[in-house]
């Protein structure tokens, strides 16, 4: 037995003696025990940066083919799924037994102090490191205007709504960068593209024309993803111009989308990310979803997003346990199936974990849009640094 093997025998027997999980129905497969990979290695230096996520480098490709390699079924499957810890997310307890279990590829911080977060990455880090997993992408609603109500103690900063020019946008990004960075948040849910009329989002966005929205969007993306934190452009299709809660309930794009052309500019800016709201469309022949909402439908993710748009970045889930989507059945599987690569917040992760397993390993259909959502996910973690093969 070579001793990297034996170190794995021994903290992996001190993490099962430790937490009790001889009983445990979230015990880590034989299968994920044999075949993880030791590729967390904080202290190498990343060969990728943000700048090569959207790239065609093929020394990057070849880097991810080697690291989905390295990971079981069960680990990439993990890959895809993001339920949130804080004061509006799961318990801590709950956290730890999907992480050990291996079942979840990331974190939403929701609610909560800068030193409580602090903490958490740190834990979830090194507790990451001693099963040989990958880290996590960790990420926060760190707008201009919810910072200071979604991660307590830290400076206030504008809203964006008062902002007056791209200067200050860019030093709001930086200031927020800095906090982040503090931290150990490497995925920021912002900005919000949207048009400001709508009472919910309005005063989140940086206006209602699109001549500062799109390039003080851009300048803030740009400024995020400078310091290798993702930047993510939301509520695709547009949530500026519906009336309504998403939160509470679904809500509805009548006839033709006005947003979406904001959307273009920021994808040739190279925005990492894009989140899809729970959003139906309904009095368009095009693009109408059947009563659906955007998260969960093909015609809106993989046919408007991913092929006329031509977005290649994550695509990740408004929370799942909004009113928008939370009574649609099975719906973590819907959006994942639609061309979404991260559910964000699913009702039940460890459900989730088990459910997409299911249709990784039996549906042949299926396999491949899993397979480029945890190839997409893992590339974009290799460009953070967070992952090393060793």
């Amino acid at each position: 037995m070579t001793n990297s093997i034996k170190t794995y025998t021994l903290v992996f027997t001190a993490l099962f003696l430790m937490n009790g999980c001889s009983n445990s129905q979230e015990e880590i497969p034989q299968e994920t025990k044999k075949k993880s990979a030791a590729i967390s290695d904080s202290k190498k230096t990343p060969t990728f940066s943000l700048n090569d996520f959207l790239s065609s480098s093929e020394a990057l490709n070849k880097q991810v083919e080697e690291l989905f390699s390295e990971l079981s079924n069960h680990q990439r499957v993990a890959q895809l799924i993001m339920p949130a810890i804080g004061d509006y997310g799961q318990e801590e307890a709950t956290i730890d037994k999907l992480v050990r279990a291996q079942k979840i590829g990331g974190l939403l911080l929701l609610n909560g102090t800068k030193n409580q977060f602090s903490s958490w990455v740190k834990k979830y880090n090194d507790l990451n490191d001693s099963l040989q997993a990958p880290r996590f992408l960790y990420s926060a609603d760190a707008e201009p205007s919810l910072i200071n109500r979604k991660i307590k103690n830290t400076p206030d900063v504008p809203k964006a709504n008062t902002l007056q020019t791209k200067k200050e946008v860019i030093a709001t990004a930086q200031q927020i960068n800095n906090e982040l960075l503090e931290i150990g948040i490497n995925y920021n849910f912002a900005p919000v593209v949207d048009m400001s009329p709508n009472q919910t989002v309005g005063w989140r966005s940086f206006g209602h024309q699109p001549d500062s929205v799109i390039p003080w969007s851009n300048a803030f993306i740009s400024t995020t993803q400078s310091d290798n934190i993702i930047a993510t452009a939301k509520h695709f299709p547009g949530h500026g111009f519906v009336e309504g809660d998403t939160h509470k309930k679904l809500v509805y794009i009548d006839g033709k989308m006005k947003e979406v052309n904001n959307y273009p500019p920021l994808i040739k800016n190279k925005v990492a990310s894009i989140m899809i709201a729970h959003i139906a469309i309904r009095n368009n022949e095009q693009y109408g979803t059947e009563g659906l909402p955007a998260s969960i439908s093909t015609t809106i993710v993989q046919d408007l997003l991913r092929n006329e748009l031509g977005f290649e970045g994550l695509v990740v889930t408004d929370a799942m346990n909004m009113g928008g989507v939370s009574s649609i059945e099975d719906a973590a599987f819907k959006a994942i199936k639609a061309g979404c690569d991260i559910v964000l917040m699913p009702l039940d992760a460890s459900a989730t974990h088990d459910r997409l397993l299911e249709a990784y390993s039996s549906n042949d259909e299926l396999k491949p849009r899993i397979e480029k959502a945890v190839k997409r996910i893992l590339r974009a973690k290799i460009c953070l640094g967070l992952t090393a093969i060793k």
